[in-house]
């Protein structure tokens, strides 16, 4: 995206992998909650998410040890010019589909073509920047573009290659326990409905000799079981029925991992370092409702979330609090005074980002932890004034009709139910009565999907070079479409332009002053309630399953591993 690629034309592979892993054995992965389709590709449904890459590739493939670089996949060879008006590919000819058809021209312009009109929010979004799209030869493709985009180039070579002959375009849009026929490494072996699924590794996968594909996809066999809860889910891994555990529940790794799997060395567990973007965890307010219009009133609510008290009590003081949309990176604003690169960007937006934002000084409030600090409380009902809500017989209601604010969370899990009951002990002391809905996965994510809440929890996961996805997650556009990332319903010109600038920029220097010009936005916009972003990732492995030595940008990845010498 910006500068030289990291590794030469002739590389022969990553460097966070080990090329010489051995081959064989079963991986199982565990989820919780269920899955009803395939099909990622799509709005309709809960999808299983493994398809994607396994199953399903792309004409390039997404370096797992740079901000954003891709290499070639299904296309040997990739062309644009220095605006990046257009590209172009060249498919490799030994390139095949699980069926043995090989992949043309043709399928990735039906690819293009389904996708941008029957595709997620994001893939429409992204697709619809194309002005023109043709075959230049029986393995070549060439996309010219409507506008300036200097991303889409590398948003075109990742887009999922579908096989034309083995693709119902009528029926796509229809949840399907049958997955697309791909190209990928795995086929899909076996499905159970909403509990298992089995990919078996296929012998006859074309690219196993690619630079980008050497010491990935070890294992013969991946499966994936689904539990109702994260301590079924956590059972099942501590008597092997998993083998892998990514921990999330600071609770949990400080004192549920004393057991004698751990103690004699059959389990291991690390703490393992990133280098991208903190994710930014938070509870959103659905801005499309009254009177969460109103940002007052949703600075009262900020107010009055005690995080020390919660980190302490809740998460034995293991979490960090999230304050930047791009935590722990450069592209953070947090703790940085506006330069003047970023102030000229913002000048046509004047009131878009606060003073505090816009100087440096800003944090998330805090407390004296003692979940009754009495200054939060105060300020907290100073912005409820100011919102038109006032304290009476200790409920806090509307000065104009008396309405009580009596809010409804929707959460999914019992960890997410557990932070909004002490959420909800916080709000009372100024007179809110929080409600909790707590719904099965299913119909969490149909309501998330649906904006159909009132605040809702959610954690966006950013990279070192964030781009397109910025507006399906943050864009005015996005934010009364199904299925966008936009929770809250934000509508901001500011965002838009910084989102434009962080995408026209042709130099690092550049895109890191829009990338925290925007976050002063997002920041100063008060959507939602920050909460917590562990320092690393917690991963808990029964030793038989390997990992190379050296971590990519993102940490350890499930594709590097390996099956070692079965002990348990």
């Amino acid at each position: 995206m910006h500068g030289d690629p990291l590794y030469p034309a002739d590389f022969s592979h990553y460097t966070s992998v080990n090329p010489s892993a051995p081959r064989g054995g079963r991986l199982v992965l565990g989820a919780v909650g269920a899955f009803d389709s395939l099909n990622p590709f799509i709005v309709r449904g809960s999808p299983a998410p493994f398809v994607r890459w396994n199953l399903v590739e792309s004409l390039m493939a997404r370096s797992p040890d740079e901000a954003f670089t891709v290499y070639g996949l299904l296309a040997r060879a990739i062309a644009t010019d220095d605006a990046r008006s257009f590209v172009a590919f060249e498919i490799d000819e030994r390139a095949r589909f699980a069926d043995g058809t090989a992949l043309t021209a043709d399928d990735v312009l039906f690819s293009f073509d389904l996708l941008k009109t029957r595709g997620r929010p994001n893939l429409r979004s992204y697709y619809g920047k194309v002005a023109r799209a043709q075959a230049t030869g029986e393995r070549s493709v060439r996309f010219d573009f409507a506008g300036a985009d200097r991303e889409l180039p590398l948003i075109l070579g990742l887009m999922p290659i579908l096989a034309r002959h083995a693709t119902d375009a009528g029926t796509f849009e229809q949840t399907s326990f049958t997955a697309p026929l791909g190209s990928g490494p795995y086929e899909v072996a076996s499905v159970r409905p909403g509990e298992s699924v089995t990919l078996r590794r296929r012998a006859d996968y074309w690219g196993y000799g690619l630079p980008v594909n050497r010491g990935l996809y070890n294992f013969a066999e991946l499966r994936y079981d689904y539990y109702r809860d994260v301590n079924g889910l956590f059972e099942a891994f501590k008597r092997g029925l998993t083998d892998v555990r990514f921990e999330t529940d600071p609770g949990r790794w400080s004192s549920g991992y004393d057991i004698p799997a751990v103690r004699d060395g059959r389990i291991l567990r690390e703490d393992i370092a990133t280098r991208v973007p903190k994710p930014y965890s938070a509870l959103i307010f659905n801005m499309r409702r009254k009177p969460f219009d109103d940002p007052r009133l949703r600075a009262g609510m900020i107010e009055l979330f005690d995080a020390e008290w919660a980190n302490a009590n809740l998460y034995f003081g293991l979490y960090r609090r999230c304050g930047s949309f791009f935590d722990g990176s450069e592209l953070s604003a947090r703790g940085r005074p506006a330069d003047a690169a970023e102030r000229a960007l913002l000048a046509p937006y004047p009131d878009a980002v606060s003073p505090e934002v816009m100087d440096g000084s800003w944090q998330p409030p805090s407390s004296d932890g003692s979940g009754r600090d009495r200054t939060r409380l105060k300020t907290a009902l100073e912005h409820f004034e100011a919102a038109g809500y006032v304290l009476r017989n200790g409920r806090l209601v509307a000065a104009a009709d008396a309405r009580p604010l009596a809010p409804e969370v929707l959460v999914g899990t019992y960890d997410q139910e557990r932070l909004a009951l002490a959420w909800q002990r916080m709000l009372k002391r100024a007179g809110i009565d929080l409600r909790i809905r707590l719904v099965d996965g299913a119909q969490f994510e149909a309501r998330k999907m649906n904006y159909d809440y009132d605040i809702v929890p959610y954690i966006w996961d950013q990279s070192l070079s964030p781009g397109n996805e910025q507006a399906f997650y943050f864009g005015s556009a996005a934010a009364d479409t199904p299925g966008t990332r936009n929770f809250m319903g934000l509508r901001s010109p500011a965002a838009d332009a910084m989102i434009e600038a962080l995408l026209a920029a042709r130099s690092r220097e550049d895109f890191v002053t829009a990338v925290r010009a925007l976050d002063r936005v997002l920041i100063s916009a008060r959507f939602s309630l920050p909460l917590f972003y562990t320092p690393g990732e917690w991963l808990a492995r029964w030793r038989d399953v390997e990992r190379p030595a050296t971590l990519s940008l993102r940490g350890t990845l499930a594709e590097t591993w390996w099956q070692g010498e079965r002990k348990r």
